[in-house]
């Protein structure tokens, strides 16, 4: 039975409903529906910090709307959270109370400690960033955090967001240079009491909408050849020189920008100040983005189990692969047992000792358990549709270059689709890396082929000389005809890889 879980996230730039489903237990849960509502109820603070009937009026309004919503897919299982401008509003507790009466809803107002921590924890359940420092940028609060060991150490919350920057420093649509510098003096004075953030020389993660934003923003002007933007890369020189593009830019060519979102047009050049002074304190070597933050930190801290050992966050992307594919379990587990005999045959010759890591043992390992599932939608063109699937599915715990060479090795078909499919990533990888990944490709072809028939016939592979060729004695259990046929017509992938000759022997 399917498991379902809503969470609502009042910011103080949008308010968002996001509704999650786990669809068998032990499986990841998935995004079904995302809706965003521009109500910019930072603009409805005022200097008394009191939230007005218009603003309340909003909220409720959006949240009667969730509500259908919620209805329409039988969510019961909600969660209602609100960050940084209910929590500032004198006039929080009033506001608490006309929700629940006019809604139903009870509404949890996150201290900066849970806004925070919840930012971290979605980052460490989505990559596997051993240290770091995240930065959510919302639009009234900036909470920052370092992890260590993957462990919270330290935390803050700052006084001003992507919008209340826009609201408190800038007149018009877009900042002007004595507005630039007011930004910078402000953030500078802010940051000057957060001593654990300078030079600590680890990767700066953006999370929420301005961080995503920008990513995107990045990812059209460079053409980028893949679909995503969880755990996208940018060094600081690209920052900084997308920055400066940006700045000069009218406001009117901000908002037709691709990949910027039409009511962040006004908000974007102060949220790339912030990001910009927080690389250069922390001396930071990359901007990652993460498309994971505050609602799926929450969500993986209400269905996170205490004691309960999970698996790794590739180890569970190939679990929910496997299912969405429709892909056997045991099929998959004799491909990799397979493909593990033959490479430790292949070390046992010592031809590619030393070559072959740890980490590349594990990428053989995913890729066998998931190899030319492009079935699943054709056969004939299965390796093509494996490819584009992998290359272009977000999948938790993979870089976009980890990801690219797991969608090599498990689409490999020959070497010639391999010099298509790497074309736009060419640059990405040496020739000795590309080489390995048509190994390890050409073992799991060999690896399909001792299993064609799906009856899991092969028990054991052993390896041997013999007059300068290399011996394959292929020990089966029962009938083996159509392996040996199949064989037969696949050894040459590894056989170009090794530049040796293979001679398969099987026997029961």
């Amino acid at each position: 039975m399917e498991n379902k879980v809503g969470i609502i996230d009042i910011g103080s730039n949008t308010m968002r409903l996001v509704i999650y489903v786990q669809p068998q237990k032990g499986l990841p849960f998935k995004e079904v529906e995302n809706i965003k509502m521009g109500a910019r109820l930072r603009t409805y603070l005022n200097a008394e910090k009191i939230v007005s009937n218009e603003g309340i009026s909003i909220l409720i309004d959006t949240l009667h709307s969730f509500q259908l919503l919620l209805h329409h897919y039988d969510v019961t299982n909600v969660t209602c959270v609100a960050t940084a401008t209910i929590r500032q509003a004198k006039n929080r507790e009033d506001i608490l109370h006309i929700v629940q009466e006019k809604t139903g809803f009870t509404l949890t107002l996150l201290d900066e400690y849970e806004e925070a921590f919840y930012g971290y924890a979605a980052v460490i359940h989505s990559t596997d960033i051993k240290e770091g420092i995240t930065v959510d940028m919302g639009g009234g609060s900036t909470e920052i955090t370092y992890f260590r060991n993957r462990k919270l150490v330290e935390h803050c919350s700052l006084p001003f967001g992507s919008l209340s920057l826009r609201l408190d420093f800038v007149k018009g649509s877009i900042p002007t240079e004595e507005e630039y510098e007011q930004i910078r003096q402000y953030v500078h004075a802010q940051l000057k009491d957060i001593p654990w953030i300078f030079n600590k020389k680890v990767p700066l993660i953006g999370i929420g909408g301005s961080a995503r934003n920008f990513g995107q923003l990045h990812q059209h002007l460079i053409d980028y050849p893949l679909a995503g933007i969880h755990q996208y890369e940018m060094n600081v020189s690209t920052v900084q020189e997308v920055q400066e593009k940006l700045k000069t830019l009218t406001f009117s060519s901000l908002q037709k920008l691709e990949g910027l979102s039409k009511e962040r047009a006004d908000t974007i050049l102060p949220s790339l100040e912030v990001f910009g002074l927080l690389l250069a304190s922390s001396k930071s070597n990359k901007f990652v983005i993460s498309k994971k933050g505050l609602r799926e930190g929450i969500l993986y801290n209400k269905i996170e189990e205490e004691n309960s050992p999970s698996p790794s966050l590739v180890d569970m992307s190939m679990q929910e692969i496997m299912y969405d594919f429709h892909i056997n379990s045991d099929n998959s587990r004799q491909m990799t047992k397979i493909a593990r005999l033959i490479l430790e045959q292949m070390n046992k010759m010592k031809e590619i000792e030393g070559i072959i890591t740890d980490k590349d043992v594990k990428l053989l390992e995913h890729a066998a358990c998931i190899f030319h599932l492009g079935k699943y939608l054709n056969e004939e063109s299965s390796s093509h549709h494996t490819f584009y699937l992998l290359s272009n599915r977000s999948i938790l715990g993979l870089s976009h270059q980890e990801r690219v060479k797991l969608s090599l090795v498990a689409s490999y078909k020959g070497k010639r689709t391999f010099r298509q499919y790497i074309e736009p990533f060419k640059d990405w990888y040496t020739q000795e890396e590309q080489k390995k990944m048509c190994l390890l490709g050409s073992i799991l072809k060999v690896a399909q082929s001792l299993n064609i028939t799906k009856r899991n016939v092969v028990n054991d592979i052993k390896f041997s000389f013999k007059n300068g060729d290399w011996i394959m004695d292929i020990q089966c259990h029962d009938d083996y005809k159509p392996e040996e046929y199949r064989m037969e017509k696949q050894k040459k992938h590894l056989e170009k890889s090794l530049k040796v000759s293979l001679i398969p022997n099987f026997y029961c």
